[in-house]
């Protein structure tokens, strides 16, 4: 059944879209009710609509500021400013503008954070590996499946995270294993192929990009621990 997804779609919908239809999360694939993806757009837009809001109350917060504002005050903001950015992937339409704006307000603070700071060694090294982490992070979460899945209210529970890998486009899937270590790549590995296994069980066809997912899902497994054994 064709359902109306959109171009850019929010979080929920994002995932009733890997859900639908798709083998590698039950079989017989189950077809995503329409009045499931309604419910999932308008909620989606909910979030937007509130995004919006808070974002305007946000930058002018950021505008208040006094220049002899405390430590705590300006630690604060920033980490409001990060949680607003980080929430606009899990949004529908498109929102760079927003994250431009953010962005450079988070560098802004950065650069108080900098002065506070003043000669002392150990809060430049924090500073310096806070930088080098969120850069990481951010590259990381402008991925789709990534954001969905560091999401605080994230729809992908722990029984879909192998289906959502192996149903992911290679982008994704490469960032979303950086957020694993070793023991969790072994595992998501080991379950990935008892759930292609079971499917090739039933002759399920069509199954080769799920194969290809696999087969960087290994990669980055041996990657992580060189001792493991290739497959």
């Amino acid at each position: 059944m064709e359902l109306p997804f959109t171009h850019k779609p929010g979080r929920r919908e994002r995932h009733l879209r890997r859900r639908h239809e798709n083998p590698l999360f039950a079989w017989p694939p189950h077809e995503v009710p329409p009045e499931d993806l309604l419910a999932a757009q308008k909620a989606d837009h909910d979030d937007m609509l509130a995004f919006d809001e808070t974002l305007q109350a946000l930058i002018q917060r950021a505008v208040d500021l006094p220049p002899d504002a405390g430590s705590d005050a300006v630690l604060s903001l920033k980490e409001a400013l990060e949680s607003h950015y980080e929430q606009s992937y899990a949004l529908p339409e498109d929102h760079s503008e927003a994250r431009t704006a953010l962005k450079r307000l988070i560098g802004l603070i950065m650069k108080t954070l900098w002065r506070h700071a003043g000669s002392d060694p150990v809060a430049h090294q924090e500073l310096s590996d806070e930088e080098t982490a969120r850069a990481i992070h951010l590259r990381l979460i402008e991925q789709p499946l990534v954001a969905d899945l560091l999401h605080p209210e994230s729809c992908i529970g722990p029984e879909e995270l192998v289906p959502s890998l192996l149903s992911a486009p290679e982008a994704e899937i490469e960032a979303a294993c950086e957020l694993f270590d070793a023991r969790e790549l072994a595992e998501l590995l080991e379950h990935s192929e008892r759930r292609l296994e079971a499917l090739d069980a039933q002759g399920i066809g069509d199954l080769d990009q799920a194969r290809n997912r696999l087969t960087l899902i290994r990669l980055h497994a041996q990657q992580s621990n060189p001792a493991q054994p290739p497959h």
